[in-house]
């Protein structure tokens, strides 16, 4: 398992993944900030993620979510196992209708074969916008396909 020593840098990373930070992450606007297993930050813009009344949608904030932990867990698997998400749960507890939101995503649980995060996402004056939580599996590199 990865440990701080070997973390590469965001460019490094993202460079190498099979699809960069994927289609989704691209058109959302998610931008690393931080990366090791152990805390992933990033940025992600609410012009662009809204729902129809204008604030940031809470699907946004569970997928800024899930890439977090996703990333964290992949990190720490690294380099023969793949994270594979099995849950994730979120709760919004104020609204964000502009500027960036910031995801920090801190291990609780980082074990040999699931890891565990808990993510808090903040508006840019610092208040709490989602609480989220995700575990993944971390699965043989051959079992998704890589």
């Amino acid at each position: 398992m990865t440990t701080q020593d070997t973390t590469p840098s965001i460019a490094e990373f993202v460079a190498s993944l099979p699809h960069g930070m994927g289609h989704l992450n691209d058109k959302m606007g998610i931008e690393l900030v931080e990366l090791s297993a152990e805390r992933v930050v990033a940025t992600m813009p609410v012009a662009g993620n809204t729902q129809p009344y204008g604030l940031l949608h809470g699907g946004a904030s569970v997928v800024l979510a899930e890439s977090l932990g996703s990333i964290g867990a992949g990190l720490h698997g690294h380099p023969d196992r793949a994270p594979v998400g099995v849950d994730i749960n979120a709760t919004h507890h104020r609204s964000a209708t502009s500027g960036t939101v910031t995801g920090t995503a801190t291990a609780i649980h980082l074990g040999r074969t699931s890891a565990s995060y808990e993510i808090v996402i903040t508006d840019e004056r610092g208040k709490r916008v989602c609480t989220a939580r995700i575990t993944c599996a971390l699965v043989p590199l051959e079992r998704v396909g890589l």
